[in-house]
Order: C-alpha cells, then structure tokens, then sequence
C-alpha cells in the first residue's frame, strides 16, 4: 500500500517541538529561570527539560522519512532521483548550519554590523531554498535563487571572526550548529534508508551499529594497553545519527502495527518500549560517562528516545485516533513550515538589534522572561502561519 504523504500526528508532534525549541532558545537569555528548564551544564551529569528539545526534534526527523523516502520509492522513483533529493536536502542543512556556527564567532572588525550580516544571511537561505509556486516563470525562480547565491558568497568573502590567538579567522566548520546537525544525521539516516530500500532488518542493523558506536565513544575500551577513541567521519559519536534511526524504526513499526487497521497491539508495544529504553538509560548511566547532552551520551539518548516514544504514542491517540488536532490548530504552521519557523528567531533578533531593542528588565529574568519566550513562540508560529498562507516557506 502507498505510504501517506504525512501522518497528523507527527506534524503535531513536530509542531508541539518547534514551539519549544523557540521557547528554550530565546530562554537562553534570561536570567534566573527554574533549573528544571534550562540546560544541564557541560561538566554536570544530569539532564533538564531543554536538553530533550533537540533530540526529540532528531527523532521526529526520523519518524518522517520512511512517509518521504519510502513513498518515492513506492512510486518507482528512481535511486538517483532519490539520491539526489537525499543529498540536496542534506547540503542545504549542513550550509544553514555551518554559517549559523560561524555567526557565534563574528568579529567586529567584520566590514558588516553582525545584525545585517545576519539579517542578509537569513534571507539569502529563503531566496535559495524558498519553495516557490509552479506558477511563477522560471526565468524568475532562477533570478531569485541566484540572487540569494550571490549574497551568500559576498556575505562568506566579507565574513570576518574571532580567531582563538586573537585576531581573524575565516569561515570554518567546528560543530555544524543545529541545522548541520540535523543535515548530516538525515545524509546517514535516508541514506541507509534508501539503500536497504525500507527494510526493517536492514535498519535496525544500522540502528544497532550507530548504538554500538555511541557506547565505544564512552565506554572508552583499552586494548593493548591503549584508549580506543573512535570518531568516525560524518556520524562523528552516532548519537545524533541513532537518535533520527529510531524515529524511522518506531515510524516503521507503527505502521506494521496498524497494518490491519487495529491499534490494540500499538499501546503496550509503545509503552513497554518507551519505558524499557528509559530504563536502559538508568542503568548504563554509571558505565557510559553519566547522562549529557553536550557529551551525547547512550543513558542521554535512550531517555529522550524513550521520552519520545511515549510523546508519540500519547500524540497518536489524541490526533490519528481520537481526531483532536484542532486542539493544537495554533501552532500547526510550526509542524508543516517548520525550517521556516526556525528561521524567523533570526530576522527578529537581527531587526530587533538593529533598532536597538531591549525588553524591559522584567522580561529578562524569572517569571516575566518564561512569559516572554512563550510569546515569542507564539508570535514567531504566528507570523510563520501568515507567511504560510501567502506561500512563502522553505521547500527543504
């Protein structure tokens, strides 16, 4: 049968995700908020309801790809085609990603205020990557993606950063930011997805070596007398990538489950499933260096993984069973333009710097800053919705 184009559930999973992923960034500049929320520092082992935000948002990820991939090839597509879509998509994260790391670094000595830098950056990804009616001419579609090209390249020549000795540096890639994150996790995933063509055996291989691969990270072996330390090119740790193979294996094996129209079967394979992952995450918690998000972890990437599974499987019941996506209507433009959601954050704090902005003292800290950043989340799905209906959304 011909896999759905996408599942309510997932877009509102994704949706419900995104709102907080806004909501945790612009958090990241207040002050004196409850540490439950905020992220559990680099040397802590531990974890807080911020260090959930992005691998669940890596797990979702997963859940869509075998609704995408897996619908090209029922549809006959060809292995190049895919392929080529696959990587397309890939590059497009990894640069988003890559100049958002090295906007960290921005120098004033820069010829550019680090505002329009950012301001023209943002738009230059929506000029690119804009997913444009057929409707319009080529001729114009070419203009504007090559106009956003060519202000990428003037921005990446007029780029200037902090080098470590002092001075300035040139771009250069470190941890890929986000975005790159997500683009070389989907590059292994789809991938592997698309070679073993969907096959349930073949991926939960996959899923079980990038696991594997996760523990030797931290489980740090001796042989012969010496530290194994094993960073392998494009999944680096395998956690990211593991955490996005989990989606499509949960995404598979939910529609296994449901294959003849029964979903009696989904909640205790779910639940146990959920719970025996978070489970697992306690007890290799001791041997494999705690639980930690900057260091991902295995204890870190079996709870959020056992966490997301249960946030499915309630996200199910609620929207493809009981029917309730209205009850999240609000923020559906987040789960259905969600590259362009993420993006808005920086045309606002651009403009914002630009004009000089500042909240008043009492949004910048405790209770009055949580309330803030849960408007900004609304205010920026908002305009994302607006933008939406008027067809102005990135394809990727």
């Amino acid at each position: 049968m011909l896999q759905p184009k996408r599942l309510l559930s997932i877009d509102v999973l994704r949706a419900i995700n995104m709102f907080f992923m806004i909501f945790v960034n612009d958090l990241s500049g207040v002050s004196h908020v409850p540490k439950w929320i905020d992220h559990v520092k680099g040397y802590e082992d531990g974890m807080h309801f911020a260090d959930t935000i992005f691998p669940l948002f890596l797990f979702i990820a997963g859940l869509s790809i075998p609704l995408a991939i897996g619908r090209r090839i029922e549809k006959g597509n060809s292995f190049t085609s895919i392929a080529g879509y696959i990587l397309l998509r890939s590059f497009a994260l990894i640069v988003m990603g890559f100049f958002h790391v090295n906007m960290e670094g921005y120098s004033k000595e820069a010829l550019l205020p680090l505002p329009v830098w950012e301001l023209l950056l943002t738009t230059s990804f929506f000029l690119i990557w804009m997913d444009y009616p057929e409707t319009l001419a080529k001729t114009k579609r070419y203009a504007l993606i090559g106009t956003g090209i060519a202000i990428l390249i003037v921005l990446a020549i007029l780029y200037k950063g902090k080098a470590h000795h002092g001075g300035t540096r040139w771009l250069e890639p470190s941890w890929w930011g986000i975005l790159g994150i997500i683009g070389w996790a989907y590059l292994v995933c789809a991938g592997v997805y698309l070679l073993v063509k969907g096959n349930f055996t073949g991926l939960l291989i996959a899923l079980a070596l990038l696991v594997a691969v996760n523990f030797i990270v931290h489980l740090k072996p001796v042989i012969n007398g010496e530290v194994l330390r094993l960073k392998i090119w494009v999944i680096k740790d395998g956690a990211s990538a593991g955490l996005m193979m989990f989606g499509v294996i949960i995404s598979l094996l939910y529609s296994k489950i449901i294959a003849n129209g029964s979903y009696k079967w989904l909640w205790p394979a779910f639940t146990i499933l959920g719970f025996v992952l978070i489970g697992l995450g306690f007890f290799v918690r001791p041997y494999t260096e705690g639980i930690s998000k900057i260091h991902s972890t295995p204890a870190w990437v079996f709870l959020c993984t056992g966490i997301g599974i249960l946030l499915f499987e309630l996200i199910i019941f609620l929207v493809d069973v009981k029917g309730k996506q209205n009850w999240f209507k609000i923020i559906k433009p987040a789960g259905t333009s969600t590259l362009t959601c993420y993006l808005i954050p920086y045309l606002l704090v651009a403009l914002m710097a630009l004009v000089h902005f500042r909240y008043p003292e009492f949004l910048d800290e405790g209770t009055g800053g949580i309330i803030r950043s849960f408007a900004i989340s609304f205010i920026v799905i908002l305009i994302t919705g607006v933008l939406e209906k008027r067809r102005i959304r990135l394809k990727i």
